[in-house]
């Protein structure tokens, strides 16, 4: 249990609960039934046959009717923690427990850019330069694509984004697929790097994305992707799209329980295709919309903890939300959204959280407001860490020796432990007049410019290039494109 990231110690007395086992337990109940009694329709003949194969009933050509023993089975079968790589074949993260890891969102189809206010398409540059920023900050610990480049292919799209991963970090990677042919590609070119399909299986460091168009609906293009890392026997994450109140119901009960009835199914179908699969369940719930705006907002506080306390109940690695906001820009909604959000998360015992520096709802990422979010999970880690209490940490011979008048500044003790407390490197501790005479600026602008800072001078890791040429090779072939001499140049 002590491999992987520091940064993910589990905390002692979290994570606190917003259910109880007993409300738990009538939550999972009530999925069974739904599988059971409603089931689920699934555009995938295959999913349909491993379904029926083992004992569900299959009505309409393809509804599905799950029995409650195979579910169960499933959850007997899955591994309760996983192991995340770095991609240099080092132990980074332990998924299990209450410990918390955190990372950006994916594909986000604007920009706010930092250098000039402007909400733009994102380019290939720039989800390079995502990438290169989630790889210098310590806070952060594994890496999405931020942003959706629109200056490159649409239909392969997400190829580029892969390379791009594979080339600017060396952090354990969530990826997303378009489709069948786009999850092969980003596996191959994962194994490629890992030194073929063993390697990548029995060290993974990619982790696909998976969402199904709701908790009862399963589209053709999940299915397959979900199926196909299953064969591979590689870590998926399976999402069910939801939205309380339009495709399920609106009480956080009701549609928590669809949600966990679709994740259900999903994690059933991988142990039939292979037994032992990894996968990793929802850590948020079914979010409603906003009636008024019609839009599906990432930030509020009702469905907040309802499938992290499943997720620990089942004993299963969870993917989690927060650090993202409803805001257009970053600004005081943009910061205290993503502050609340980010420590729920932290004392719920979410495990992979996503969506560090999303705005608009997911709609607009903000390298900057990525920046702050690893500024508050630095404060985070720190507020929420085991206090050591011994000899060392008490002093107390020193403190009667010295008595009421002592002062410690040039104490040994001192030099040797005040770089243990936290210290911002984006938040302002100045005086007035220090903070005037360095411009004056507020949070938004200090965080674009030390965006700037960090992109000038970290370099990550390299690939060796015979590597980078393979894995580049496979998004040559995607496009069609063999010469894609003006994208190499970025890559």
């Amino acid at each position: 249990m002590g491999q992987g990231s520091k940064n993910g110690a589990p905390v002692p007395g979290f994570p606190f609960s917003r259910l109880t086992p007993q409300q738990c337990e009538r939550i999972h109940q009530a999925s069974l039934e739904i599988l059971e009694r409603a089931g689920a329709r699934l555009y995938e003949p295959e999913a349909v046959e491993l379904l029926q194969r083992a004992g569900a009933e299959v009505a309409e050509g393809n509804r599905v009717r799950v029995p409650r023993r195979l579910v169960e089975w499933a959850l007997r079968s899955a591994p309760k923690q996983i192991l995340l790589y770095n991609r240099n074949g080092q132990p980074a993260l332990w998924l299990g427990g209450t410990r918390t890891y955190y990372g950006p969102g994916s594909d986000c189809v604007f920009i706010l850019d930092h250098r000039t206010g402007e909400r733009r398409k994102p380019l290939l540059q720039d989800v390079v330069e995502g990438i290169t920023l989630c790889d210098a900050l310590e806070p952060i610990d594994f890496v999405m694509s931020l942003f959706l480049p629109a200056d490159v292919p649409p239909a392969v799209a997400d190829r580029y984004q892969m390379e791009a991963m594979l080339n600017y970090t060396t952090k354990p990677i969530v990826f997303v697929a378009y489709d069948l042919a786009g999850c092969r590609d980003a596996v191959a070119m994962a194994e490629a790097v890992a030194g073929g399909e063993a390697p990548l299986r029995e060290r993974p460091f990619v982790v696909c994305y998976v969402n199904s168009t709701t908790g009862l609906l399963h589209n053709v293009e999940a299915l397959q992707k979900l199926l196909y890392m299953a064969e591979k026997g590689l870590p998926v994450i399976y999402i069910p799209g939801t939205c309380a109140g339009i495709t399920e119901p609106v009480t956080v009960a009701g549609s928590t329980a669809v949600k966990n009835a679709g994740a259900l199914l999903a994690l059933t179908l991988a142990q039939l295709k292979r037994e032992g699969t990894p996968v990793i369940v929802p850590g948020w719930g079914g979010v409603p919309f906003d009636m008024r705006s019609l839009v599906r907002p990432y930030c509020g506080p009702d469905h907040r903890g309802i499938a992290e306390a499943l997720a620990q109940y089942y004993g299963l690695p969870m993917f989690s939300l927060a650090g993202a906001s409803e805001a257009k820009t970053v600004d005081e909604q943009a910061g205290i959204e993503a502050a609340l959000t980010l420590l729920f998360e932290a004392m719920v015992g979410g495990q992979l959280v996503h969506d560090l520096g999303y705005l608009e709802s997911g709609l607009s990422g903000s390298l900057a407001q990525l920046l702050i979010c690893a500024e508050i999970v630095g404060w985070i880690r720190h507020a929420l860490r085991e206090v050591e209490v011994s000899e060392e940490t008490l002093v107390l011979e020193r403190v009667v020796e010295k008595g009421p008048e002592g002062n410690y500044l040039q104490e040994p003790h001192t030099r040797r432990h005040f770089r243990e407390h936290w210290y911002p490197a984006l938040f302002d501790r100045l005086t007035y007049s220090q903070w005037l005479a360095q411009g004056g600026k507020r949070l938004g602008e200090r965080a674009g410019q030390r965006v700037e800072e960090i992109l000038s001078r970290h370099r990550p890791e390299p690939l060796p290039a015979p590597v980078a040429a393979a894995v580049h090779e496979v998004v040559q072939e995607a496009s069609g494109d063999r010469d894609c001499s003006g994208r190499r140049s970025l890559l």
